[in-house]
Order: C-alpha cells, then sequence, then structure tokens
C-alpha cells in the first residue's frame, strides 16, 4: 500500500466514537425495518450511494462550517452488534422475522463501505454532499441517522462559533462559557470541541479541556465573592515574592495600604467611597490563592464604586511583590460604558504610579452576548479584550437546527431520484464529484458538481456550470484554481488509500483558512450574497431526463 495507505490501517484501529452512546441502536427504528425487509427481498447486499448534505444555510446566512465527520469515521470503525444489542432487536421488531436475519446482524461492520467527504473544517453550502457513502445498501441504510445526527449538531454551532468570531474580530478573546446551559452532557462536551473548531479561543468546560486539548479558563464566581464577610476571616497572609526572595508576613494589609493610598490619591479622590469589605476580603484571597493567575469578578456588589478600586488594590499589592495581574470580568450593566470607565481608571493608575503595562489589562465580559451584542458594542465602541459566551452558542438560540438529510443517490450503479413538489426537496442523483472553482482574485466563485465519470475541471478552460433546476440560471466560469473537494476517509478492507483523520487543530486552521478566503458579501450579517452551486452541462442533463421519466403524467378527464 502506498504511503497514504498507513493511514487505513491507522483508522482501522480508531477508537469509538467520544460519547460511549453512540452505538449501532442510536438510530430510527425504521432503519432496522427497512434492513429487514432488504435483507428479506435479498436485496441487502446491493452496492448503493448515500449523500448526506443539507438544504439552507443556517442563522439567515449563506455559508455553514462542516463538521462532526470524525466521529462518523469513528463509528465507521467500531461498528459492530454486540449480543445484548441483538437480543434487544428480537425484542422489538415483529415476531415474524427470521432467525436468519439477526445472524446477519450479528457479522454486519462496515469493512465494505468506503466513505468520502469533504475535509472537516471547510466551508460548504447546501445541496453540496458533505459526506458520501458507498456500500451494502442494508448497512448503509443504518449508519443514516446516527451520522445525520452527529454532523447536523457539529456543524451547527461551528457555523454559529464561527458568526460570532467574525462579529468580535480576530483581535478579541473568545472563551466559550456553554456548559451549564447545554443540552445535556454531550451537547456541553460536542458544543467545546466544535465552538473551537469554529474559532473560540478557550472554554470552561474541564472535560473538553482533558479530551480535546482546549485551552481552559476561568476564575471564580459572585458566590465566591459574596460567601466572604471580613477581611478577618483570611487566616494565612503570608505571600512569598515571585522572584523568591523573601516573604509579605500580611498581604491582606498590603492590599488594605494601597486601597487607602488610591483614595488618598488626588487622581483618584472622589471616583469612589467605601468599597465593599467582603468584596475586598474575596479578591485578597483569591489573589493569596493565585498570585499568578489574578482575575476577578468585579460586578457584584457596584463596578466602579467598588469593584475596580478593590481590584486595582489588590493587583498593586501583587505588582509590589513582583507579580502581574490578569484582569477583571464584567457579569452585567452597561458593558461599553464600564469597560471604558475601566480602561479610564486602569490607564490613570499607570500613569500615577507607573505599574508597566497596568493600563493594558484584561477586560473580560460576559452575561448574555450573542453576535447582535457583539455587533452593537463594536458601534458603541467598547474596551473589552475578552468575551465569555455561553446561552446563544451552545444551544444555537436563534435556529435549532441545521436540517441534514441522507439520500440514495444510486442503487447497483444505476442513478435514483427523490422528486417533490417543493422544488428545494428533489435530490441530485448518482455518484458525484465535486469541485470549487476559483476566480483571479483568489475567492472561491462556484462549486460544481459533476457524474463520477466525467472528465474534472481544468484551470484556464471555460466551464458552462449551471443551476441543478434552474434552466435560465447558467454562467461561464474560466477558474484560475480548481479543487477537488472529496477525500476518502474510510475505505475499509478495499486496499483503496485514504485519508488520515486530522488534529482538531489542524481541523480549526482550516476553517480559519476557509473563512478568510471567501469574498466578504458572501459573508456579511445583513443580505449576504448567495453563494452559487451548480452541476455540469452533463449531470443537468441527467437529472431532467430522470425528473421527466419518474414523474407520474397527469390524466385529464
Amino acid at each position: 500500500m502506498a504511503s497514504n495507505g498507513n493511514a487505513m490501517d491507522q483508522n482501522l484501529g480508531l477508537e469509538g466514537p467520544t460519547n460511549p452512546m453512540v452505538t449501532p441502536l442510536l438510530t430510527d427504528l425504521y432503519q432496522f425495518t427497512m434492513a429487514y425487509a432488504y435483507w428479506k427481498a435479498g436485496k441487502h447486499l446491493e452496492t448503493a450511494v448515500f449523500d448526506l448534505f443539507f438544504r439552507k444555510n443556517p442563522f439567515g446566512g449563506e455559508y455553514t462550517v462542516f463538521a462532526g465527520l470524525e466521529e462518523c469515521i469513528r463509528l465507521a470503525a467500531n461498528f459492530k452488534f454486540k449480543d445484548d444489542e441483538i437480543n434487544f432487536l428480537r425484542t422489538i421488531l415483529p415476531t415474524t422475522c427470521e432467525e436468519g436475519f439477526f445472524v446477519y446482524l450479528r457479522g454486519v461492520d462496515c469493512l465494505d463501505i468506503k466513505i468520502y467527504a469533504i475535509p472537516e473544517g471547510s466551508v460548504v453550502f447546501p445541496k453540496i454532499p458533505l459526506i458520501r457513502v458507498e456500500g451494502p445498501v442494508a448497512v448503509v441504510q443504518l449508519l443514516e441517522t446516527p451520522f445525520v445526527n452527529l454532523v447536523n449538531y457539529a456543524s451547527l454551532v461551528a457555523t454559529n462559533a464561527a458568526r460570532h468570531r467574525r462579529v468580535a474580530g480576530n483581535s478579541k478573546t473568545l472563551l466559550e462559557f456553554g456548559l451549564r446551559r447545554a443540552q445535556g452532557p454531550d451537547g456541553g462536551i460536542s458544543a467545546s470541541k466544535y465552538c473551537y473548531l469554529g474559532g473560540f479561543d478557550a472554554t470552561s468546560n474541564v472535560d473538553a479541556g482533558r479530551r480535546f486539548g482546549i485551552p481552559l479558563r476561568g476564575t471564580h464566581s459572585h458566590a465566591f465573592v459574596s460567601s466572604f464577610m471580613e477581611l478577618d476571616e483570611i487566616t494565612d497572609r503570608a505571600l512569598r515574592r515571585s522572584d523568591g526572595t523573601g516573604t509579605c508576613g500580611d498581604f491582606v494589609s498590603l492590599a488594605q495600604r494601597w486601597l487607602s493610598k488610591l483614595k488618598g490619591t488626588e487622581s483618584f479622590r472622589g471616583r469612589f467611597g467605601d468599597t465593599n469589605h467582603s468584596e475586598m476580603a474575596a479578591f485578597t484571597s483569591y489573589a493569596l490563592a493565585f498570585p499568578t493567575k489574578f482575575q476577578a469578578l468585579v460586578d457584584t456588589y457596584d463596578v466602579m464604586r467598588s469593584g475596580i478600586p478593590n481590584f486595582c488594590a489588590v493587583a498593586l499589592a501583587l505588582h509590589e511583590l513582583g507579580y502581574k495581574a490578569q484582569g477583571i470580568r464584567l457579569d452585567s450593566g452597561d458593558l461599553a460604558y464600564l469597560s471604558i470607565e475601566t480602561r479610564k481608571f486602569f490607564h490613570d493608575i499607570e500613569k500615577e504610579f507607573g505599574v508597566p503595562d497596568f493600563g493594558k489589562m484584561t477586560i473580560t465580559a460576559s452575561n448574555d452576548i450573542n453576535e447582535d451584542t457583539l455587533d452593537a458594542l463594536n458601534k458603541q465602541g467598547h474596551e473589552v479584550d475578552a468575551f465569555g459566551i455561553g446561552t446563544h452558542l451552545v444551544t444555537c438560540y436563534s435556529q435549532p437546527a441545521l436540517g441534514c438529510v441522507f439520500k440514495l443517490v444510486e442503487i447497483n450503479g444505476h442513478p435514483r431520484m427523490k422528486l417533490s413538489e417543493d422544488v428545494s426537496k428533489v435530490s441530485i442523483p448518482c455518484k458525484k464529484r465535486c469541485y470549487r472553482l476559483y476566480g483571479r482574485e483568489g475567492y472561491p466563485l462556484v462549486d460544481i458538481m459533476t457524474g463520477e465519470d466525467e472528465p474534472p475541471p481544468k484551470e484556464g478552460e471555460r466551464i458552462l456550470c449551471r443551476h441543478p433546476f434552474n434552466e435560465s440560471k447558467r454562467a461561464n466560469v474560466v477558474p484560475k484554481q480548481v479543487e477537488e473537494l472529496y477525500k476518502c476517509y474510510w475505505s475499509g478492507i478495499s486496499g483503496k488509500e485514504c485519508e488520515p483523520l486530522p488534529t482538531l487543530e489542524s481541523i480549526r486552521g482550516l476553517c480559519s483558512k476557509q473563512l478568510a478566503q471567501m469574498r466578504p458579501d458572501h459573508m456579511r450579517a445583513l443580505n449576504p450574497t448567495p453563494y452559487k452551486v451548480s452541476v455540469s452541462e452533463k449531470l443537468y442533463e441527467l437529472i431532467h431526463f430522470l425528473w421527466l421519466n419518474e414523474a407520474p403524467v397527469g390524466e385529464l378527464q
């Protein structure tokens, strides 16, 4: 086998899906009733081709980020029925089902299956198959529901993350804080993984950090602040200097002295009065616990009159001992105003006391942030460096599902087509190849589907691109670059070379690169330009030939 063939050996040894609940039984009942009917009719070994695709981009946009492929390949690599699963199927299927079917199921695996797909992390569009699955029809049919399940949410939340990243801008840090609001544990784990893929920088989800190597971020909650009553509660007050040359015996008193100094300094006189003592105790205690990672939540009582002065006093005390505080988090209030005022306060301290980079400390904002919030903050002007986003991100609040489907497009080499009175639901038949054509400015111009046996488009040659269903929509394209989209990611025991599964970091990098390559008008939030998806002239003719032949002819009386 060629060098890339080693990928097949690696894939055959893949661990199962991340979620152990993803098994061959994670499917709809009708997949088993169809499998039995295929088997009973002697059709179960017939070679079928199915396409997994979606019909409309989410969130009112004109692009989608493809995610979930690795989990599909992991399922295929470990697709095997256990005895207890077979026994359960016996109890739910009619008693008329023959024992031979259950014997057949016991031997089912995906070693006769081939899976072709667009690379995970790619920017994708409606009608273009994301995954093509070839193999015995009964087995491929059993993969339908779990594959759709594994791709639907993954692609939806990755797209949502990418949209938030685009609005926030590349200079801002985006933190996924959605675990507590996610739809169950798997929703939380999946959200963390695919938000990172879509462009977020870190997560609060510890298990996702362990599983996927995603950077972790988090400080403390309001409960930690309000759990303190007085400074006297802090018993261990000593803090060693950062360089190890000595120890401050009473860090609490040092922080208090800095607070008094702030209050008495001309630049800060009148900007705050008596700050909250329990908050000061909480901040001091947290700094003692994490002197190199001190970041405080400052809105428990009053941001500008208490939270910021208390934080700055503790930060200045840390600075005196050689440490550098990280910054603050705002979780309520007018984020634009409070971030601007906080930045001014930080700059004034840097100027007054000569503390290098104090004015550049990180300001993080949270509190039900979404795309609209980010856009509004940008228009108002703000000083927020990082955003912690949860509910609207991981629940995909503005659209609950992507709507992926899995359609038969070929059986035993014969193209098949699903018709509908709704043209958007008409499927595109046959085993296809797909190419992305780039223009002279480097932007993708159009994705074109062709029959598998058609010659590929060539750079510099004129190509007629046709709308699959609208006769008048067509265009000639002379591409500067042609990219074939499909790669083989699972070839079973066929011996065909296949791609190794990339790392999450590689997928994340591909996503970022492809988003940056898209023409800006396709990506804008308001009235984006639809990206063109087309078919070759030959495939167009096949579609309409089958349409006319398969559609019933009406009869008027």
